[in-house]
């Protein structure tokens, strides 16, 4: 698919000259060139391209994309200045193309051309392997994040594993909430008609690392080491965390993470384009007694026994999730030597690489670490797939900095509201849900990004202060004023009637897609009109029963002369290890045995 996107660039006519924006305060421009504006949704282009460079065969190490230098526009392109450099010293497996170089290091997202069926036409190549499947789902995304026919995708006779992930950032509303949403995640597979193939299910964390030796495990007992796994799941769902997170553990060779560069993360969907792939170490009993030795240890230890960098990252993760988990190692290898990553400036390649730049290459280590033929030969992979994108989801209406808004990246604080009849509630200027009519009041509980605004108005007055505040700072997102809405779909409203359950029982969840949730509560018998207003294709839905049921429970006192409580956040909890006092010390609590 990427080469035919390449063949079909190579026909069309480019002139670099006009595309390409020079920056150099030693080489200014002439006084007749003008500034001209670019037009909306064009891409500064870094460096040039040249179309008749050779395509290597080499894949970017971040996102699994062909690395080239053809099109911009297309994935795994580099510079052709950066490119024939590297293909000249042989350097291109150990480079990363452009896209994934500015989301790492400036956050910045550059579009490329890949539709949707060329990432299901990648995931697709799974069918004809004997492989087991590890399935990410969002649990910030449910049920939507459950890939719709994923057996005819991935083969009717896959063992599937499901791992509900991003576990860490929902609030516990009850004792047993984990379990709750464990079951409530098995129903929505036998939904999907996945049930038959689902051999278990996990509540992981991929950034935290909670649950994520109890996953190692339960593979290393149960597929041991029958073939292939591939990681499949929709798009910001956390495969490529995932990934990185099981290449430093005892899932994989113990040399592969000096060897394997991690893949690119970030709040973006679809930022892996391509297969990533790293060797799956083979469980034989010797290595699962030591593993099972060194989990024994582990558990035993207290916080006196965990190195400075350790209690950091517990403390670290522990203040952006509720769930964290240790991961360790039980063989390692040291690598010989580091390998050093090759950057490039933008700036310095509209031009070519200067002499400081190849000092700088020249006198790299050569050295790197590699895998032996006989260390390959029999090997079984974990391979990161590109995520699905879904036709109905909010961030593909949204711009890069709109996304680093909406999507949570910490744990999720509940914000609750007592509203009355003919109150609005506003989600940003993404959403708005009006409660037209009803017996008393009822509470709504926003779980969604601390930095995406709500605010509360009169319903009378909410279509004025929509027009007035859309696209600028009181409701945040989207953000660039009215130029910015006009490209915005409108809103459209849909009725929803709902009964209340009881002061300490949620209803249903108002759900938007991948941008969170509103979790309505009500009296017991009590009827609740809402008109709920959202973009046509921002996947508005209805969540009965809610994913946290109870989550009203979590509010502090109500602020005076104010529909709002005070927010509640509950302590984190740690996986294994730790003593009482070590994880009051932390402020994280440590998991009941």
């Amino acid at each position: 698919m990427q080469l035919q996107s390449l063949k079909a660039a190579a026909k069309d006519e480019m002139k670099p000259a006009s595309q390409i924006e020079f920056h150099d305060i030693d080489f200014p421009l002439e006084e007749k060139s003008k500034k001209k504006k670019k037009p909306k949704g064009e891409q500064k282009i870094y460096g040039s391209p040249d179309i008749e460079a050779p395509v290597s065969d080499t894949c970017c190490s971040g996102c699994g994309a062909i690395l080239h230098c053809a099109a911009p526009d297309i994935a795994g392109y580099l510079p052709s200045e950066k490119y024939k450099v590297l293909l000249e010293e042989d350097e291109l497996k150990r480079a990363i193309c452009q896209r994934c170089y500015l989301l790492l290091h400036h956050q910045k997202a550059l579009t490329v051309k890949m539709s949707k069926d060329e990432y299901r036409e990648i995931v697709h190549g799974v069918k004809s392997k004997k492989a087991l499947v590890l399935f990410i789902v969002d649990l910030l995304d449910l049920p939507e994040s459950i890939i719709p026919n994923l057996l005819d995708i991935i083969g009717k006779n896959k063992h599937i594993v499901v791992l509900g992930n991003k576990v860490d950032l929902l609030p516990g509303d009850a004792e047993n909430y984990l379990h709750r949403i464990k079951r409530q995640l098995a129903k929505y597979c036998a939904d999907a008609s996945i049930s038959d193939n689902v051999k278990d299910i996990h509540l992981i964390s991929a950034k935290t690392g909670y649950g994520i030796e109890t996953l190692i495990s339960s593979l290393q007992r149960s597929w041991k080491y029958n073939g292939d796994v591939y990681l499949v799941g929709t798009a910001n769902a956390g495969k490529s965390t995932l990934f990185n997170t099981l290449l430093e553990s005892d899932y994989c060779k113990s040399k592969a993470s000096d060897v394997i560069q991690k893949a690119t993360i970030s709040p973006w969907p679809g930022t892996t384009l391509n297969l990533l792939k790293f060797p799956i170490i083979n469980p034989t009993p010797y290595r699962m007694l030591k593993r099972s030795e060194r989990l024994k240890d582990s558990s035993k230890q207290t916080e006196s026994d965990l190195s400075p960098q350790e209690l950091k990252r517990l403390q670290q993760f522990s203040k952006q999730g509720y769930l964290v988990g240790r991961i360790g190692r039980t063989f390692r290898v040291e690598a010989e030597s580091k390998r050093t990553e090759l950057e490039f400036d933008p700036d310095s390649l509209a031009y070519g690489e200067d002499d400081s730049e190849k000092e700088k290459l020249d006198s790299a280590d050569s050295t790197s670490v590699e895998f032996t033929h006989n260390e390959l030969k029999d090997a079984h992979w974990l391979y990161d797939t590109p995520g699905i994108m879904k036709d109905n989801d909010v961030l593909n209406l949204l711009r890069e900095q709109e996304i680093k808004a909406v999507v949570p990246t910490h744990a999720i604080v509940p914000r609750t509201f007592a509203l009355k009849p003919g109150t609005t509630l506003f989600l940003g200027a993404l959403g708005r849900i009006d409660y037209v009519q009803g017996e008393k009041s009822c509470w709504l509980s926003v779980v969604a990004s601390a930095r995406l605004p709500v605010h509360i108005t009169s319903l009378d007055k909410a279509d004025a202060l929509y027009q007035k505040h859309a696209g600028h700072t009181l409701l945040g997102v989207p953000m660039g004023g009215e130029e910015r809405m006009k490209e915005f779909p409108p809103l459209e409203s849909q009725e929803v009637l709902l009964e209340g359950l009881g002061y300490l029982t949620a209803t249903a969840d108002i759900k938007m897609s991948s941008a969170g949730w509103v979790g309505v509560t009500g009296g017991e018998g009590d009827r609740l009109t809402f008109r709920v207003h959202f973009p046509g294709d921002a996947g508005l839905s209805l969540r009965m029963p809610p994913l946290l049921p109870h989550i009203v429970s979590l509010k502090g006192d109500r602020i005076k002369k104010s529909s709002a409580y005070k927010p509640k956040k509950p302590l984190a909890l740690v996986d294994a290890g730790l003593s009482h006092k070590g994880a009051e010390r932390l402020k994280v609590k440590k998991k009941k045995k």
